[in-house]
């Protein structure tokens, strides 16, 4: 039975708490605790009746010991609703009252079975006592038991059956006693039978009746639940027509209404502000006909008419002529209300001007075309920085190697050394200044790989120890043992915040120690890698604690001119970790030390590690460069320069090339083993005179960017048109050595099959 929230004190539930199993057991108790003084009233006059013909002090006792039943079974009843509200359950409940019942009616039968066992010898000696008051007494409480059987049929069946096995038992003493009297007593067994039946029908009765009345009433209750629930959404509907149609004539909107036919029957004052035409003049039109300005699409006219003629809602937006001429954008809702029948009765349309919203549409479409212009044109602006700047770096860092191994004496190599050393610190600069605006202009890259994170730490170590030990530092590694062998992420980022933090502490610490922990802790799915940077140097202020991370922020000033420095690393190596899933803080106590601490969320690899790969010549081995041809395509003469004094003294054969279009023929007439191709070069520029050596029928060399582009969208670049490595500018002569030599085999074997 589907009864609604409402129910919850209605006809229903009325019915459910009259009528309910639980609440017909409190009924019965309080029944019978209520009836308790008169049930003991009419014993008492039955047993004082008894009284008159058995010894009293017999009556007496019987009385008593019904009475001390009655009341035990009360007693229990009485507290039958404070057991059921602590938790007592229903069944538990029954079952107990029950029992008690049963104490209740066998007490009752022992009192009434007192005239059996109390000879009259004195009165009639030679007659038996007939049982008919014990009968009589127990034949009341049965009727009266039988009338409350829907309530409590555990307990009513509990007396009934001790009611009845007493007269039973009354004829089987007398048989045993006088075996010869059996036959006599047939008579008795056959009314017994009689008066069973009957009784057995009489409780029938009460069930039906007891059955039909609560059929009844639960008819009634569920016919008085619908008629108070029909009133209710009568009442609702008629207060909500009152509130839509308060609200269609005043609301801000436009609201229309049009019969089958499409024709409007009906408008509010909104409909007259917004397009001009008052009710008179709309009445009776077609809306395409009053409103159309000829600019909607015709898809959507035809989505319109076809809303009408099939009766289902629609939504558009179209463009609407006012009665002045004038143009409005207007979004429509049209809505069907449908009679009993399915048929379209009335078709109401809301209608709101968007005409800002549109202007507005068309304005942040022209402020996005123009933001992302501007993207584009950041980005052209720092790749053309890139590649302008790194361009001469590249000159100025390769010269002055050149010049510091040409044999200077001790003041000209101080002067190299100089020249070296701020060439460096410029690139560095250059460097953060391109990385921080890059991750602003496309965001966070990460080429994700497997990598050993041991090896990754050990290699970045390995880089700074010069550095540390020309300071007189320790630097110190300490690998847990629990680092996993494999990881996947991006371990060039993760050696670049490395670099960054590691680097920050041997610049800012005088004496004593660089100390780098490695660690790991379990992450979800993945693992979290850990690790601390813990120097001896000059600390830093708490309250500057949280501006560290900051672009171009320095714990002082001074700093800044004391060691040099943009203030970009700590910005940087922030944006890397959090785009790792990580973070990165910081502990400082000024004078002793800091350490920054890096947590990052790494994977598990993705495949087996891979068996390491064979040794590859040393880094300048001339044995590997013996015989090697070597292409450099480079459109600025002071790099071709210095990449010439570069491969000079190395046995591999060099041949230069201009542009792009010379690199082609160049590989044509020349057949490099490896090629060093610059990006940005005229007539051709790297990428293209990439793609067309590629497409050449021919064995094909080794291609390596070299360039000054320096971003990860043009590395991307460069593999996608085919090049197998990428070196940025300025170029270091010892890397770039260890690269040819790695690629020399493969080149050379390449070219000869």
């Amino acid at each position: 039975m589907d009864i609604s929230d409402g129910a919850a004190t209605g006809p229903l539930a009325s019915y459910d708490k009259r009528y309910g199993s639980l609440e017909l057991l409190l009924r019965y108790a309080r029944g019978r605790v209520r009836m308790f003084w008169g049930r003991q009233l009419y014993m008492a006059l039955a047993f004082l009746v008894l009284g008159l013909i058995v010894p009293f002090q017999y009556a007496l006792l019987a009385y008593a010991v019904t009475c001390a039943g009655d009341a035990a079974d009360c007693l229990l009843l009485h507290r039958a609703g404070y057991l059921a509200s602590r938790g007592m359950s229903e069944r538990a409940l029954r079952l107990l009252t029950a029992l008690t019942a049963l104490l209740h009616a066998l007490a009752l039968s022992a009192a009434a079975s007192l005239p059996f066992w109390v000879e009259f010898q004195s009165l009639q000696p030679q007659v038996h006592a007939e049982p008919l008051f014990t009968v009589g007494l127990l034949l009341g409480s049965a009727i009266n038991a039988g009338l409350v059987l829907p309530y409590h049929p555990q307990a009513v069946v509990a007396k009934l059956v001790t009611y009845a096995a007493m007269p039973l038992a009354f004829l089987a003493f007398e048989i045993l006693q006088s075996p010869e009297l059996a036959a006599s007593y047939q008579l008795h067994l056959a009314g017994l039978l009689v008066f069973y039946t009957s009784y057995l029908w009489f409780l029938g009765f009460v069930r039906r009746n007891f059955s039909r009345t609560r059929s009844n009433m639960l008819a009634q209750a569920q016919q008085q639940q619908e008629l108070e629930a029909a009133y209710a959404e009568l009442s609702d509907q008629q207060m909500e027509a009152k509130r839509l149609a308060l609200v269609a004539e005043n609301a801000n909107d436009s609201v229309m209404l049009m019969d089958r036919q499409g024709r409007i029957t009906w408008v509010n004052d909104s409909f007259t502000r917004l397009t001009g035409y008052s009710f008179g003049e709309a009445l009776g039109q077609l809306p395409g006909d009053l409103l159309n300005s000829g600019r909607t699409d015709a898809a959507t006219i035809r989505l319109l008419q076809n809303s009408v003629r099939e009766a289902r809602p629609v939504r558009v937006e179209i463009c609407n002529r006012r009665k002045d001429g004038r143009h409005i954008w207007i979004e429509t809702s049209q809505v069907p209300m449908l009679n009993s029948a399915g048929e379209l009765e009335t078709l109401i349309a809301v209608e709101r001007d968007i005409s800002a919203a549109k202007e507005h549409a068309r304005q942040l479409e022209q402020a996005r075309i123009a933001a992302e212009e501007g993207a584009r044109a950041k980005a052209d602006f720092l790749a053309t920085m890139s590649h302008e700047i790194r361009t001469p770096m590249n000159g100025v860092i390769g010269m002055a190697q050149l010049l510091r191994d040409s044999g200077l004496n001790e003041e000209q190599e101080l002067y190299a050394g100089a020249i070296l050393s701020s060439a460096d610190t410029l690139l560095a600069l250059i460097n953060d200044v391109l990385d921080v605006s890059k991750m602003d202009a496309e965001g966070v890259s990460l080429s994700c790989t497997d990598f050993d994170p041991r090896a990754c730490f050990e290699d970045t170590m390995r880089l700074l120890k010069a550095q540390a030990e020309a300071k007189g530092l320790d630097l110190l590694l300490d690998i847990k043992e629990r680092v996993p062998a494999q990881l996947h992420g991006d371990d060039r980022r993760i050696r670049q915040i490395l670099l960054n933090l590691a680097g920050n502490a041997i610049k800012f610490t005088e004496h004593g120690q660089v100390q780098v922990t490695l660690d790991a802790e379990p992450a979800g799915q993945g693992t979290g890698l850990v690790f601390s940077v813990t120097d001896t140097g000059i600390g830093i202020p708490r309250e500057m604690l949280s501006k560290v991370f900051e672009r171009f922020s320095q714990a002082d000033a001074a700093i800044s001119r004391r060691f040099g420095g943009t203030g970009l690393g700590l910005a940087i190596s922030r944006r890397l970790a959090e785009a790792m899933g990580g973070s990165i803080s910081v502990t400082s106590d000024l004078g002793l030390g800091s350490c920054f601490t890096v947590r990052l969320h790494l994977d598990p690899p993705r495949a087996e590690p891979a068996v390491a790969p064979a040794a590859t010549p040393q880094a300048g081995s001339s044995a590997a460069l013996e015989g090697l041809r070597v292409l450099v395509a480079e459109d600025n003469a002071v790099n071709r320069v210095l990449m010439e004094k570069f491969l000079l003294p190395t046995p591999a054969e060099v041949a230069f090339a201009q542009n792009g279009r010379e690199a082609v023929a160049q590989f044509e007439a020349f057949a490099p083993d490896i090629i060093l191709m610059d990006m940005s070069m005229p007539e051709m520029d790297g990428l293209d005179a990439t793609r067309a050596i590629r497409a050449l029928a021919r064995p094909q060399p080794a291609i390596v960017a070299l360039t000054a582009n320096a971003f990860d969208s043009d590395r991307e670049a460069c593999l996608a048109a085919g090049m197998d490595e990428f070196m940025s500018k300025p170029v270091n002569r010892g890397k770039l050595l260890d690269l040819l030599a790695h690629l020399a085999p493969q080149a050379q074997s390449r070219r000869a099959g």
